[in-house]
């Protein structure tokens, strides 16, 4: 029987993994609204600035982790699973909704330093092109 932190560092080592297929669920449109709702309401719990078993000792800094993979796992074995082994074969081949999201964010990202640079250049450049004009007049 595998240790309690074996067990940990499975649940832990699986994570990102197991986010992206729920990311890839929550916008497939096959799936049913009950799970979406209750896994964001477990996530609105999370970031709610109230902590409620926060005076706790030790389960008061735990009690989020655990319930955001609580609700991850409950959310991704709730779905159908046809949904769930065709997500995670689009994650598999990296043609997810996940990873595509990702290639557009990183785009706009990009794109978005390199119009900063420009504008930057443009803005010495026009500075330069003032000084030199203010010096020979």
């Amino acid at each position: 029987m595998p240790s309690i932190f074996s067990r940990a560092k499975t649940v832990l080592l699986d994570l990102p993994g197991r986010g992206k297929l729920a990311y890839c669920l929550l916008r497939d449109p096959r799936v049913p609204r009950a799970p979406k709702v209750v896994l964001l309401a477990a996530l609105g719990v999370i970031v709610s600035p109230i902590d409620f078993p926060g005076w706790v000792p030790v389960l008061g800094e735990l009690d989020m982790i655990a319930l955001g993979i609580l609700a991850v796992e409950t959310f991704i074995e709730a779905c159908p699973p046809a949904i769930r082994r065709e997500q995670q074969d689009l994650l598999a081949a990296k043609q997810s909704v996940w990873d595509r999201d990702v290639r557009d964010t990183v785009a706009i990202a990009r794109h978005g330093v390199r119009n900063l640079f420009g504008r930057i250049r443009s803005r010495v450049r026009h500075r330069d092109e003032y000084q030199s004009m203010s010096e020979v007049g």
